[in-house]
């Protein structure tokens, strides 16, 4: 098969779809590789590189999409991307359609098998390729936090950690899954008064006993919203529900419980944010107020720490990508169900549930499509 990787063009977007490694697996399994000139450079990855492992280094992402039966990406296909996929190509990255409907109506129409990152699962029910940018995000979050917390960003002038005689910031994280516990790690690391909130008991236990009573935890409705949220500093959104929009769990109504300068980090804005209130945004201007407290919704926070993102993503997703190009995309979806799962669109039929009942779009099963392919 030949498999193209071209360059991101997101803003701000530095991670690659493809490191030197993956394409070296995929050219000893009798693959072709083409990447776009640059395409590696802010993860740390020169031309030569790729050269060195018998890929083919491409002068424009036309080139690349003109010539692939497979593109492996990182970031959904902007608007220009989308125009150049043709009928019968498959594509390989992160999606996120449920917040998306433009994203999904050119999908639909070029015709190409498009098959999401973010919903592929595991034999243990978990989102294997979503885990490690969920890992990523999490920990960068209180550090993105804790500068927006500063003074001359806009934040009340908290330090996390706070010094002798002066507590520190209290922070809630809403979600106790991957995401949420890497969030926790790092906020207890800098030492914050860290609450997770959860609506799964066993989580919630599992959280008490692996920090052993270094944060708290809180099971998550309405009314402990509305007490948490005047004493809180900094408000981490972990929530995710595979596939489908985020559901909004802070209010616009409930910023006015907050402390002017208190902030909100959403890392949930790549499937629409969980709170009512963000908006996405960028690395290069990445915060906004609204009724005094500060928003960051980075939409693809793992790019500002580009190599080691790329490095983790590409070591989950490279044995699904080798299945793809060994057997194609429909023998390797009836072998392995999990990666089935991850079919979003096929041939201009929507075939993920929770993106159809987002987007009020009717949805073919994946598995009609499987086999009638």
């Amino acid at each position: 098969m030949k498999i193209g990787c071209p360059k991101e063009i997101k803003p701000q977007e530095f991670r690659v779809g493809l490191t030197p490694n993956a394409a070296q697996e995929a050219i000893a399994h009798g693959h072709e590789v083409m990447i776009e000139t640059g395409a590696g450079i802010g993860a740390g990855f020169a031309d030569e590189d790729y050269r060195a492992v018998g890929a083919t280094v491409s002068d424009t992402a036309r080139e690349v999409f003109d010539r692939a039966e497979m593109i492996v990406k990182v970031k959904e296909p902007q608007a220009g991307e989308r125009k150049m996929l043709s009928e019968g190509q498959v594509l390989f990255t992160y999606l996120h359609l449920a917040p998306d409907p433009e994203q999904t109506r050119d999908l639909l129409v070029s015709g190409a098998t498009c098959i999401a990152y973010e919903t592929v699962t595991d034999a243990r029910g978990g989102l294997p390729l979503l885990a490690p940018m969920s890992e990523v995000a999490g920990r960068l979050a209180p550090q993105a936090g804790a500068w927006a917390l500063q003074k001359a960003n806009g934040g009340s002038g908290v330090l996390m950690g706070g010094v002798p005689g002066v507590r520190p910031a209290n922070v809630a994280i809403i979600g106790g899954g991957v995401v949420g516990t890497a969030a926790a790690r790092v906020a207890v690391g800098m030492g914050a008064n860290v609450t997770v909130l959860d609506r799964s008991v066993p989580r919630l236990s599992y959280l008490d006993d692996v920090f052993m009573g270094r944060l708290t935890t809180q099971f998550s409705d309405r009314g402990a919203m509305d007490e948490l949220l005047p004493r809180m500093d900094m408000v981490i959104g972990a929530v995710l529900i595979p596939g489908a929009a985020a559901p909004k769990l802070v209010s616009r109504a409930h910023l006015a419980l907050m402390t002017p300068g208190s902030v909100l980090v959403d890392v949930a804005i790549d499937q629409g944010g969980c709170f009512e209130t963000s908006k996405a945004t960028t690395h290069q201007d990445p915060i906004y107020e609204v009724d005094g407290i500060v928003h960051y919704c980075v939409a693809n926070m793992p790019g500002a720490v580009a190599r080691t993102s790329t490095i983790a993503l590409g070591n989950a997703t490279m044995p699904f990508m080798l299945a793809l190009a060994d057997k194609g995309w429909k023998h390797a979806c009836a072998d392995d169900p999990h990666l089935m799962h991850g079919l979003n669109i096929h041939a201009g039929k929507l075939t993920y549930a929770a993106v159809g009942e987002a987007l009020g779009l009717d949805v073919t099963a994946a598995e009609t499509l499987v086999q009638a392919a």
